[in-house]
This record gives C-alpha cells, sequence and structure tokens, in this order.
C-alpha cells in the first residue's frame, strides 16, 4: 500500500467520501445507520468520484457518547465487507485497535484515526503489523470536552511539534513515515481563530513529505462565519474551504458532497491548467 502514499502525493487530489454508520453523527448520523444503505450510499459515492471510503462506527462529534468496541465493529465491518473490491480504497475511521484488526480483515487498507494512535495504546502495533497507510490527525482533547476551552501556543507551530513525535514514536514502532497522513484535524479541540489559521498555512505541513488530509466538509467553523446551523447547509463555505486547501497543495480531502466538490475541482484545475 506504499503506492497510496505516492498516488495521493504524485496525482490529482483525492477524495475521501465519507460513510458514518452512525445514529448520531453532527451531519449525517442515522442517514445510512442501516448496512445495507450504507453499502449502497458508499456504491453511489464511488460512482461520484471517490477515491477512498472513510466507514465509521463511532461519531467523534463534539459530546457524543462513547461506542462499545463491540457495538463498533458490528456496524463497520458488514459494510466494509460489503464495499471491499468495490471501492479503490477503504479506510477504517477508528480510535481502537480492535475494530482496526477487524476492519483491515475484512477488506480495510487504511486506518484514519482521530487521536493520532494516542486513544488506544495496542493501536500503533496493529497499524505496524498489518503495514497499512494511517492517517495520523491532531486533536486536543476527547470528543466530550475537545470544544471547552482550547488553547495553544501558537497553533499552527503547537500541531507541527505534535506530528514531529508522533512520528519519531511511529518509527520507533514500526511504522515508517512513508505510511503516514498528516491531518491537522479542522474542528478538533480548535476555535474559529485556530481553524482558519491552520487552512491558511496548510502549506507548512508539507515539510514531513507525507499526504495532507484537509476535513472541513460541513463543519461548524463554516456555520459560525455564516451564521448557518444546519450541517447540511454548509456545501458552498465546504467547497470554498476545500479549494484554499488545494490550492495549499493538500492531497486528500475528506468530504460529505463528493460529487459538488469533484465537480469544484475540476474546474478549478481547468481554469489553472488553461492559464
Amino acid at each position: 500500500m506504499s503506492d497510496f502514499i505516492s498516488t495521493s502525493i504524485n496525482s490529482a487530489p483525492m477524495i475521501m467520501g465519507i460513510v458514518n454508520v452512525t445514529p448520531d453523527s453532527f451531519s449525517d448520523g442515522g442517514d445510512f445507520y442501516n448496512p445495507a444503505r450504507a453499502i449502497s450510499h458508499g456504491l453511489q459515492l464511488i460512482e461520484e468520484g471517490a477515491h477512498i471510503l472513510d466507514i465509521g462506527g463511532e461519531s467523534t462529534r463534539p459530546n457524543a457518547e462513547i461506542v462499545s468496541i463491540e457495538e463498533e465493529i458490528k456496524r463497520v465491518v458488514p459494510v466494509i465487507e460489503g464495499l471491499s473490491g468495490k471501492a479503490p480504497f477503504i479506510s477504517i475511521d477508528t480510535r481502537n485497535a480492535q475494530t482496526m484488526r477487524a476492519a483491515i480483515k475484512v477488506g480495510a487498507n487504511i486506518v484514519n484515526d482521530v487521536s493520532g494512535l494516542l486513544y488506544d495504546e495496542g493501536s500503533i502495533d496493529v497499524v505496524a503489523e498489518a503495514q497499512v497507510p494511517v492517517c495520523i490527525m491532531h486533536s486536543q482533547g476527547t470528543p466530550q470536552d475537545m470544544q471547552d476551552s482550547p488553547e495553544y501556543g501558537d497553533v499552527v507551530d503547537d500541531i507541527l511539534a505534535f506530528f514531529e513525535e508522533r512520528m519519531e514514536t511511529c518509527s520507533k514502532r514500526g511504522i515508517k513515515q512513508n505510511k503516514i497522513i498528516v491531518d491537522p484535524g479542522i474542528g478538533f479541540g480548535k476555535t474559529l481563530d485556530h481553524n482558519l489559521k491552520i487552512i491558511a498555512q496548510l502549506d507548512r505541513f508539507h515539510q514531513f513529505g507525507c499526504p495532507i488530509l484537509l476535513g472541513v466538509s460541513r463543519k461548524s467553523f463554516i456555520g459560525k462565519i455564516s451564521d448557518e446551523d444546519q450541517a447540511k447547509n454548509r456545501l458552498p463555505g465546504s467547497l470554498a474551504s476545500a479549494l484554499v486547501g488545494l490550492e495549499k497543495g493538500t492531497q486528500i480531502f475528506r468530504v460529505h458532497d463528493v460529487k459538488e466538490t469533484k465537480q469544484a475541482f475540476d474546474v478549478h484545475q481547468a481554469i489553472y491548467s488553461a492559464t
């Protein structure tokens, strides 16, 4: 799977389509809670242009309830089985080592951990053994308390230092840097100002030589700027943020609205290739 890393760095931007198999995700909780509906949705996202399907069974929105590992596995495994072989890449969105292992066994070939492999001490070993690419995301706190009062010295400097430490630890535990994707974690323990500063300085994250993943789709910072409470009504702001990320060299975009994002990228690239 090292080919995934080189492909994501060198090719056109890759779109990661979100498939939340949860009743309580912030934007589409319950829409695809049924495995059959989740599989159907995943197939639709592939048709619309998704390169990766990100399958998650536990909501990590602010104040989300913790789901048992048994329940999380019960939610995601049938969906991954149903989509295995149909999507170019399938990532398992989880903080739990047991869920990672179960998902990889049935076809997941990327791990996406919002805790940066810190929540479950066994997660680093699972990734190292499987030798799959892993997305390490920065978050401050847990979903239960991350938005209480996030503070940083300098938010970008602090996140860069976090990635430096994570990569050093991963290397010692058998995960090479060419297997790592970095995600600065928009909305995970960040204020509006923090989020805007991170997006404006995304190009600084290229210093690691790893693909950058940006997840801005429908997030609350867009609602704060535009006074839009309904997450599903934040598509214009999602596209605007993603296009900034594209211009900053971001390689992977985690989105709900695959078709619309692909169209925005196609038009953007067509215009710039004509100059």
